[in-house]
This record gives C-alpha cells, sequence and structure tokens, in this order.
C-alpha cells in the first residue's frame, strides 16, 4: 500500500509534460533552420551595430532575409527578430528600441503603426494540453494606426485592431477592437480613441 506522498508523486509523474518527445520533434525544416542559423551570425554586424540612422540600411538587410519591409519603416537597431521572413511591416511604421518581434509565427504590422520600446509581439507558443507540447506558430496582427505602447505583451493568435492602443505594460491575450485603448493585466477596455482637431477638439 502506498502512502499519501508516494501516491502524490506518482500522479505527478503521469502528467509530467514529455520534454523528450517535444525535442525529438521537427519544429522547422532543414532550411528554415539554416536560415535561422544564418541570421543570427549577421544580424549583429549587418542590423544590431549599425547606426540608428542607418534607416534604409536595416530595411535592405530584413528584405534580404525574406521579410516584406514597406517604405520608411524606422526600425531601431536594437529590435530584436526571431524569423525575419515571418515579418511583414507596411509603410511608416515605427518600432522602437529592444522591441521583440518574435515571430515563430507571421507578424504583421499595419501602415503607420508605432510599436513602442521593450514591446513585445509573441507569435510563437506551446499547447499546453498535450504532453509533448508541440509549437504552435499563432500569428500577430497590429493595424494601420494602431499603437502597442512601451513593455505592452501582445500574445499568440492576437489580432490588434486599426487604430487601436495597447497602453504600456498591457498584457494582451484577445483580439482588441479598432479605435479601443487598453490598459492592465489582463487588459481591459478602458476608452475609445479619438484624435482632437487643431483647436483641440475630439473630431
Amino acid at each position: 500500500m502506498t502512502s499519501p506522498r508516494e501516491h502524490d508523486m506518482s500522479l505527478t509523474a503521469s502528467c509530467r509534460p514529455d520534454v523528450a518527445a517535444n525535442r525529438r520533434a521537427r519544429k522547422w525544416s532543414g532550411r528554415e533552420l539554416a536560415g535561422r542559423a544564418l541570421w543570427e551570425v549577421m544580424r549583429g554586424p549587418l542590423f544590431a551595430w549599425t547606426p540608428r540612422p542607418m534607416w534604409g540600411w536595416r530595411r535592405m538587410v530584413l528584405r534580404a532575409f525574406g521579410a516584406t519591409i514597406g517604405s520608411n519603416v524606422h526600425l531601431h537597431p536594437t529590435v530584436r527578430i526571431a524569423v525575419p521572413w515571418n515579418l511583414t511591416i507596411a509603410a511608416d511604421a515605427g518600432i522602437g528600441d529592444e522591441v521583440i518581434l518574435y515571430c515563430l509565427g507571421p507578424i504583421s504590422i499595419g501602415q503607420a503603426a508605432t510599436v513602442s520600446q521593450n514591446a513585445h509581439l509573441c507569435a510563437g507558443t506551446h499547447d499546453h494540453r498535450r504532453r509533448d507540447l508541440p509549437l504552435v506558430k499563432a500569428p500577430v496582427t497590429v493595424g494601420a494606426g494602431a499603437w502597442v505602447c512601451a513593455d505592452a505583451f501582445v500574445g499568440p493568435g492576437v489580432t490588434v485592431g486599426e487604430g487601436a492602443v495597447v497602453g504600456a505594460r498591457a498584457v494582451v491575450m484577445r483580439d482588441v477592437q479598432a479605435w479601443a485603448i487598453m490598459a492592465g493585466n489582463p487588459a481591459r477596455q478602458v476608452s475609445e480613441r479619438r484624435f482632437l482637431d487643431s483647436d483641440g477638439a475630439p473630431s
């Protein structure tokens, strides 16, 4: 007869994630693995070590690695990008210092959108319901004119609607409606975005 402690340990073992199976799983093709390795080697000298004003050069480097980058996009040299060919950024968007674009799945950032410093867009997770924790490459979309503020986190599979604002340090795990202003952890809508006319009145 087992003691309660031994019984609890047995249950824990039976529910333990199968790390070995996860590591054996083929998550990327050989070509993708080679591309990721090349990007990690070249990211420093070609991207991260470049002077801040070299916006055009960094756009060119990302395009060479398969990213779709529009005109006049500003990416700071400290931006961290996992898989560049999964990244699409439309014209006039701005990506701030130390932003993480974890594009294991597709990340799409709309025209004139802003992603501020230290924000994290996470297009990858694991299926926690399965013991082998398979990789899930879930897309992230940031709509045109939206603003993901400093230190915010946008989770896998989330769409931030056109013109929406994800407030500083907010954690967004569900879709955000267009023109909503979100704050908190978990993020909740606190207002709607309205632009002001030149005289300061709402438009």
